[in-house]
């Protein structure tokens, strides 16, 4: 029998860590990140995962024994993590010449990470059937409840034909969910939203993920980024038109970004935004290409980042945003002409996993928008940016949930496949391989669920300053959907690839999360580690 691990043993593990982490953080200081990416990268991700070791510590206080334990597995694998960084870079670290890690936390790291301590929370997760039921305040217990019933009665029984048919996400569902208010969770009570807060929101993104990542659990992000940059920086009478029409669903929306030849150079956008008069209405004329527009198709109006001044030395500073309205349409193409001449086409792209929304490929040719849909109007010339990086920081926290709910399915297929499989005369479960697995899935799993949780409470608090804080819970979160579910997927061995077993979808809608609102590099270099390196 093992001893359990106490959180004064835990809490003394990372305080050790955090004093290392600073000392390396000093040390690259005062250089270019881009002159020591490789670096940056290693103090990002060692960052990330050490701050989510504190909210697990910080969640584990206020809970029982399981979770207690949870996070000393936690720490103790994040103290593996800097030895192993350490031993080999120390030199790059500025550490060379002195003992990385005190023998304390070794010993803590040696008796955290024994194998029977991984097998008996594996053992513990499949007397649980995988389910999440980690304890929260009552209001949140019961919005997880009641999200988890509609998702388990209304959209379960579709994800898989969806997927497989490539189908666009049913109206029903959109009807439901907006009559549910499941799109004005943190939209402001006077707009027409609910103004639960950023919580509600992930706890009610990540259940609806866990049944379908595409016709459900990426719903409500396109709404959400919109409604943070009309709540910065949009007009009164912006929010007063959009944000009651984006909190009941009535209108959904695409995030028109990323270009062909831009990507997470956001700065470097093309497609320009030019004044136009037309039939006495003022407003501009959009031209360009866009890609990567998720739901475009279907979307009432596209929210696109434009260059609206014609200096392109301005960098993101001749930049705006604007809201474009559009007919719906169903299909995987479609095209669009204005009275004036104006037009806009799209093509859906075919993607491996993440259907039911289809990302699209746009062009404008000489779009016309009237000047009252440029956000802020124009006090929002050149600021498009900066509106739009602030409603990334929302879809980062949602991402966050979005892979929470996906590693989330992936561990509970994986469960009940283990327990009623059998092999070599035995229940898979009974193999100490098998539950020394498990464990350590619901550890990955349990430290992305707190750091992600932990983001929205702050982002509550104050949007801005947490902004870092979702990009950490995007980073860490979305790699553990990856590992979570390709190790779900090795656990039913040849059936894991098989369409016959959700199991394969989770495996490739997971693969798209380190990709969205910024992909896994940037987020590592530009976001985390320049927040870090200030």
């Amino acid at each position: 029998m093992l001893s359990p691990i106490g959180l004064k043993g835990t809490e003394q593990t990372l305080d050790a860590l955090d004093a290392l982490m600073q000392k390396i953080i000093a040390h690259a200081r005062g250089r270019e990140i881009d002159e020591q990416q490789v670096v940056v990268v290693r103090i990002a991700d060692l960052a990330t995962r050490l701050r989510a070791a504190r909210d697990l510590l910080d969640y584990a206080r206020n809970t029982g024994a399981q979770y207690q334990e949870q996070a000393g597995v936690f720490a103790g694998q994040v103290a593996a993590e800097f030895s192993r960084a350490l031993d080999v870079h120390a030199e790059e670290h500025g550490l060379a010449g002195e003992e990385a890690l005190v023998p304390e936390v070794r010993s803590f790291m040696r008796q955290a990470l024994r194998d029977e301590r991984l097998c008996s929370i594996g053992w513990q997760i499949s007397e649980q059937r995988g389910r999440n039921n980690c304890p929260l305040e009552e209001i949140y217990e019961l919005t997880r409840d009641a999200v988890r019933t509609f998702a388990e009665t209304e959209i379960a029984p579709h994800a898989e034909r969806i997927h497989r048919a490539d189908e666009l996400v049913p109206e029903a569902f959109i009807q439901k969910m907006g009559e549910l208010g499941y799109f004005g969770l943190s939209v402001p009570e006077e707009y027409g939203g609910s103004g639960m807060g950023n919580l509600p929101m992930v706890i009610t993104t990540e259940e609806l993920s866990r049944v379908s990542l595409a016709a459900a659990g990426s719903l409500i992000t396109r709404p959400e980024i919109l409604s943070k940059a009309l709540l910065s920086g949009g007009t009164r009478a912006q929010k007063e038109k959009w944000l009651p029409k984006l909190a009941s669903g009535e209108v959904m929306v695409g995030i028109s970004v990323t270009e062909p030849d831009v990507g997470s150079d956001v700065a470097s956008v093309k497609c320009r935004a030019e004044p136009h008069t037309l039939d006495g209405v003022e407003g501009y004329r959009i031209t360009g290409p866009k890609a990567w527009c998720t739901f475009a198709g279907r979307a009432d109006v596209l929210a696109v980042l434009c260059r609206s001044e014609p200096d392109p030395s301005l960098g993101a500073r001749g930049l705006s945003l604007f809201i474009v309205p559009k007919p719906s349409h169903p299909g995987h193409e479609f095209e669009v002409t204005q009275r004036g001449g104006g037009k806009l086409s799209g093509r859906a792209d075919a993607t491996p996993g993440y259907r039911g929304m289809h990302s699209f490929t746009l062009n404008f040719e000489g779009y016309f928008v009237p000047k009252e849909n440029l956000v802020g109007e124009e006090q929002g010339r050149g600021r498009g940016f900066y509106l739009q990086m602030g409603g990334f920081a929302a879809g980062r926290l949602q991402t966050g949930a979005r892979a929470c709910g996906v590693a989330q399915a992936a561990l509970e297929r994986a469960v009940e496949y283990v327990l009623d499989r059998n092999q070599f005369g035995r229940a898979l479960i009974e193999f100490e391989l098998t539950q020394h697995r498990l464990g350590w899935m619901t550890i990955q799993l349990a430290a992305a669920r707190a750091i992600t949780y932990a983001a929205a409470r702050a982002m509550d608090e104050d949007e801005r300053a947490a902004a870092p804080y979702a990009a950490q819970c995007k980073l860490l979160a979305c790699d553990v959907a990856v590992d979570v579910s390709q190790e779900g997927q090795l656990l039913h061995g040849g059936w894991g690839y098989a369409e016959e077993y959700a199991i394969s979808r989770y495996v490739v809608d997971a693969q798209v999360l380190p990709i969205f609102e910024g992909v896994k590099p940037i987020l590592q270099l530009k976001v985390v580690g320049r927040n870090l390196l200030s």
